[in-house]
Parts: C-alpha cells; structure tokens; sequence
C-alpha cells in the first residue's frame, strides 16, 4: 500500500505509522481525559469499507495525516494534513 503524503509525495506504508480513528479523538486537555482515550485506543470499532484514520508520517516529513481509505481493498481516497481538518 502506498500513501500520497501531501510534503512528500507517494510513500510506501513502511513509511508510517497508524493511530486510529480521526473521526473521534478525545479532548487531552480535560481533567478526566484518561477514560476517553482508553475507550478510543482499546475499546475501538473495526469498521469495513470506508474510514478515516490517523497516520503519522514517522519515515519521512513527521506530519499527522488523515488518510479516508477503504479497509477491505485499501484503496485510499484522500490525504490530508490532520492540523488542517481540526480548524
């Protein structure tokens, strides 16, 4: 599988690292922050078909990427910088 980092070009996915769903990220700066990224992190869906997820770029330019691909034929629809979809 390769990813079209939005800096780097196409990569291979050697090149990165998964960290989850971007649909659903818990809010780290509140006191009780510990159980919502429990649940996120190990109580999570395996969703099949279309999803969007985290990856991070750890090979090549160091960025957080939302990445929108199907997760039976990993055919990846869009990549973008996750910074950018949070504001």
């Amino acid at each position: 599988m390769r990813i079209e980092c939005p800096f780097c070009g196409p990569r291979d996915v050697g090149e990165f690292a998964y960290h989850g769903d971007a649909t659903r990220r818990p809010e780290a700066s509140t006191s009780d922050a510990t159980q919502p990224f429990y649940q996120a992190v190990y109580l999570r869906d395996n969703p099949a078909g279309r999803h969007k997820e985290l990856w991070y770029h750890a090979g090549g330019c160091r960025s957080w990427l939302s990445v929108t691909r199907d997760t039976r034929t990993h055919e990846i629809f869009g990549v973008t910088f996750a910074a950018e979809e949070s504001s």
